[in-house]
């Protein structure tokens, strides 16, 4: 018998152990130490900077010095050989005192970044990756695509060979940071299939890449169309191949956990600030927090945070133990973003026309959790990935083949 079972009847059960939901010590202390840097640094120009169009590069530099870009980057490989629960507390932290700087966090830490850090050849990261690792750029990913969205295995972009390259031709939509990017990791069709699927490297600047005209998001950032008109890709700019498209996905999986980490910090910034709000704004003479009515509201914003938190844990912790697991990611996604969404739209309630113009940032918060409902996996698209683990079956959405 273990020892940590004990007798039970004609049953062994586990000894009673504690479930700790806490954060270890050595996680509060690197959350305090954030939190600090954050105050000094971030906080006196936090409203000015959610309202900017341009990438907060002073901040990105700034991140930089602190070990906040790359903490989930091996050493060596120029990173701080940190875990996603790390970045996903770095996310939080800063989102508490400044939410526009939380989304440089998530540029150095997820998404495209972690896919070259993971994928990319030696040289693709000396020449590439050693770069952003110093905030002075950034590296975006071109996947959507005019008739490719949800369905990103219909995209139309080609790479057909050329001498020992390629030419790529093709376009690409609602990139952020495509404007102001070194270099776009550019999902590509090889071949038919999904199995023809694969990824290239492209600076923005490269010949035959071409920007179209700015349009403008309801949370305030721009993107721009990105034309590739016969753009020669070099054969070392080539990330994955033929047959990649299931490793792109994985670390687009992994993407998610900071999409669904600010959702949830944003959240809780609008609660906080709605909190204050309710112990010190007076009608009828009492405090809000006097209100029964108000007092449901953040009944229910706490729980959804609570909620949200757990299931941001969940995926972040297992995801670093080895174990990443779509359907974990897409219920941590789902919901945070929902809920974040929804926390963000009652703290806006609680404070009213305050709460609604740009002398806070509730509204911006409000704005920005609206568009993570959509980006990175809708949520409908969500549903239907938690649905296939529910039933252990593949669901799919196109109609059948005659």
């Amino acid at each position: 018998m273990r020892p940590d079972w004990a007798p039970a009847g004609n049953f062994y059960r586990p000894k009673a152990q504690a479930m700790d939901f806490e954060l270890s010590e050595e996680q509060k202390i690197f959350r305090d130490a954030v939190r600090g840097f954050a105050e000094r640094h971030l906080a006196a120009g936090a409203l000015a900077r959610a309202h900017q169009e341009d990438h907060p590069w002073d901040v990105a530099k700034l991140m930089a010095e602190q070990g906040l870009l790359g903490i989930t980057i091996a050493e060596k490989d120029g990173g701080q050989g940190g875990s996603l629960m790390d970045a996903v507390i770095a996310i939080e932290t800063v989102a508490q005192v400044c939410p526009r700087s939380a989304d440089v966090v998530q540029a150095g830490n997820f998404g495209a970044i972690r896919v070259l850090a993971e994928y990319g050849t030696a040289d693709q990261k000396k020449r590439y990756l050693k770069r952003l690792l110093t905030g002075a750029g950034v590296i975006c990913v071109g996947m959507t695509e005019p008739d490719a969205g949800s369905a990103v295995t219909d995209l139309q972009t080609t790479a057909t060979p050329d001498g020992t390259g390629y030419r790529l031709n093709g376009s690409k939509v609602f990139t952020t940071h495509a404007q102001y990017s070194d270099v776009m990791l550019v999902y590509v069709r090889f071949g038919p299939g999904v199995g023809g699927i694969g990824s290239v490297l492209i600076e923005r600047k490269a010949a035959g890449v071409k920007q179209g005209k700015p349009s403008r998001f309801l949370n305030g950032e721009e993107w721009v169309t990105t034309y590739f008109e016969n753009t020669y890709v070099p054969p070392e700019n080539v990330v994955l191949k033929e047959g990649g498209f299931k490793q792109q996905i994985a670390g687009f999986n992994v993407e998610r956990l900071g999409n669904t980490a600010r959702s949830l910090a944003f959240g809780r910034y609008a609660y906080e600030q709605a909190r204050q709000w309710a112990l010190q704004r007076k009608q009828f003479g009492r405090v809000l927090a006097e209100f029964q009515g108000l007092q449901w509201k953040f009944a229910d914003m706490k729980i959804k945070l609570d909620a949200g938190q757990l299931l941001l844990y969940r995926a972040a912790l297992n995801a670093d133990r080895g174990f990443p697991s779509a359907a974990e990611t897409a219920i941590a996604k789902a919901f945070c973003n929902q809920a974040g969404f929804e926390i963000c739209s009652e703290a806006m309630q609680v404070m009213g026309g305050m709460g609604y113009t740009e002398e806070t940032l509730v509204e911006y918060c409000f704005r920005k959790c609206r568009g993570w409902m959509i980006a990175g996996g809708s949520i409908e698209i969500l549903k239907n990935r938690i649905a296939e683990s529910v039933f252990e079956r593949t669901f799919s959405q196109r109609p059948p083949k005659a």
